[in-house]
């Protein structure tokens, strides 16, 4: 799928084939997911150079490896971040790659994995293997929004059991919080416009679902609570969801910020004087780093975490090149995945 230019009609066509860089792998794409991220590209609130290939959620099979490339060959089974560290520097060696200067991301600093294949960088730093047990729509979904949610969670908001935390966006990166909070032992309020996004939070575990109805979100929270949750993560990314989840917060709460927060029309304004007074900790979270992937595909393996459960559909890139332009709007209740081998002729 190719965008050749801001807000430019997708088009899927046939492109020359990636070739392995120095240290990195050539990736037969499987599976690869669509997000609000990709959206964000494609609407020009990155720096992208045209002509360009969007996707960076996304797992298959190695199918060329590059020189000095030491953990990784051929017929590997594999996933990746979405933040690709350089594997050099500090943040790199001290296991935090996902906040790399010099990182890589499918789908924005080069061509990405709404493709049959897509080339990777610093394999050896950045490659996950998959187990033969998960599959690769499930093992897709990692890449971002899941495992985003998951360190956003268990590393940055470090919750513990029985903590109330309130989630204000029920897509796919919602939906993974519900699920992954859930597994921590948490009790979970989701907030969302969408009722069938509700539901599915409902079914994941949510103890509580608030719909935004033009009701006051923070006082609902407060009331369920007792006082406000723990714990409140924005994964839509607006300035009315910020601050909703801001303040359902209760004094020292802590506040993941997930969603992206893109300047279109000034920097978003944020309740500070919230902040300030009650001393709530304001945390990001920018994926997860390749060494972190092992905790969370361990519970995955155990049953615990089933992000298989979160796929609403499958489509081929060509339904995929026109689902793009409106996915901020989709009413989705759960993760889009693109099968790069379904096509309209070969739907299967």
């Amino acid at each position: 799928m190719v965008i050749d230019a801001v807000r430019a009609r997708p088009e899927v066509r046939e492109v020359p084939e990636p070739v392995a860089p120095p240290g990195g792998v050539v990736v037969r794409v499987m599976a690869t997911g669509m997000c609000r991220s990709d959206w964000h590209a494609w609407a020009g609130h990155d720096e992208i150079v045209f002509p360009h290939v969007p996707g960076h959620e996304l797992a298959g099979v190695v199918a060329d490896v590059g020189a000095d490339v030491g953990r990784w060959q051929a017929g590997d089974r594999v996933t990746v971040p979405f933040v690709c560290g350089c594997g050099r520097c500090e943040w790199c060696r001290s296991g935090d790659a996902q906040v790399c200067p010099d990182q890589e991301q499918p789908g924005f600093t080069h061509w990405g994995s709404f493709a049959e294949y897509v080339a990777l960088h610093a394999a050896d730093t950045n490659l996950v293997a998959v187990p033969e047990q998960v599959g690769f729509a499930a093992a897709a979904s990692l890449g971002c929004r899941f495992a985003t949610a998951y360190r956003g969670l268990a590393g940055r908001a470090r919750v513990a059991e029985g903590e109330w935390v309130t989630v204000v966006g029920a897509g796919g990166v919602g939906l993974s919080t519900v699920m992954i909070a859930r597994a921590l032992g948490a009790r979970v309020i989701a907030v969302d416009r969408n009722r069938r996004a509700l539901d599915a939070a409902r079914e994941l575990g949510a103890e509580h679902t608030l719909p935004v109805d033009g009701a006051d979100i923070p006082a609902a929270v407060a009331d369920l609570t007792g006082g406000g949750s723990h714990v409140a993560v924005d994964a839509v990314g607006s300035e009315q969801t910020c601050a909703d989840a801001i303040l359902s917060l209760r004094r020292r709460g802590r506040h993941v910020q997930i969603g992206l927060l893109p300047p279109v029309v000034g920097h978003p304004r944020v309740p500070m004087a919230r902040v300030i007074g009650w001393e709530l900790d304001l945390l990001g979270s920018h994926g997860m780093a390749a060494g972190d992937y092992p905790g969370m595909l361990a519970l995955i393996e155990q049953g615990r975490l089933q992000p298989q459960r979160l796929i609403e559909r499958t489509v081929g890139l060509d339904e995929a090149a026109a689902l793009l332009p409106g996915f901020d709007q989709a009413a989705v209740a759960g993760i889009t995945v693109v099968d790069p081998g379904r096509s309209v002729n070969n739907p299967c």
